[in-house]
């Protein structure tokens, strides 16, 4: 080997060895920017879970309309009468409400849930949010006054005689027609109607 070729190769060598690691501002930069990344997904995630909530709770009144629908078609148009039902906390090792609440009165919001959410055969009440308490159901003709926004929690309200306008409510001259409402987790009330 020549003189000049083996000084070039200690040259590289010399190189090699005084970068051995990362340097400080290289790690606090990498731990900087996965803080960064942890902190926005920590922030994120807790809208994301809410929003998936309360989306869950607008199909759960979707499918009430689709009760009320049914139920409609088996009563001559007419639709359910008045009454209430308390939203229903699980009780027992499973987490889930016994259907005997609803047998417990002659209520028509209750007989409404265990026929037309559950199946007259139902256990249990498989009409649930996503907190897994049993949804409530108050059913109410709509005399125009506005319903308060401090709604109970897991209650769905049914008013006949009403349509939806945003969040408030209009009567209607129609016997036939009705509104949903449901307070949603982020403050809003969904509202929806059959006209």
């Amino acid at each position: 080997m020549t003189a000049a070729k083996s000084a070039g190769r200690g040259k590289v060598l010399a190189d090699r060895g005084t970068r051995s690691g990362f340097t400080i501002i290289e790690v606090v930069l990498v731990l900087a920017i996965a803080g960064l990344i942890f902190l926005m997904v920590f922030i994120a995630l807790p809208v994301l879970q809410r929003s998936q909530r309360d989306t869950e709770r607008r199909s759960a009144v979707g499918r009430v309309a689709a009760a009320i629908q049914q139920y409609q078609t088996n009563n001559n148009g007419r639709l359910p009468k008045n009454g209430s039902i308390p939203a229903q906390e699980p009780t027992g090792d499973d987490d889930r409400v016994k259907i005997e609440v609803y047998n417990s009165s002659n209520n028509p919001a209750a007989s409404f849930i265990k026929n037309y959410m559950n199946g007259a055969m139902a256990e249990y009440n498989e009409f649930n949010d996503p907190s897994g308490w049993a949804y409530g159901l108050k059913i109410d003709d709509f005399e125009g006054d506005q319903p308060t926004l401090n709604f109970d929690e897991h209650m769905i309200y049914m008013y006949k005689g009403a349509r939806c306008n945003g969040e408030l409510l209009e009567k209607t001259n129609n016997s036939r027609d009705y509104a949903l409402l449901y307070k949603l987790e982020g403050a809003s009330v969904y509202c929806t109607n059959n006209s």
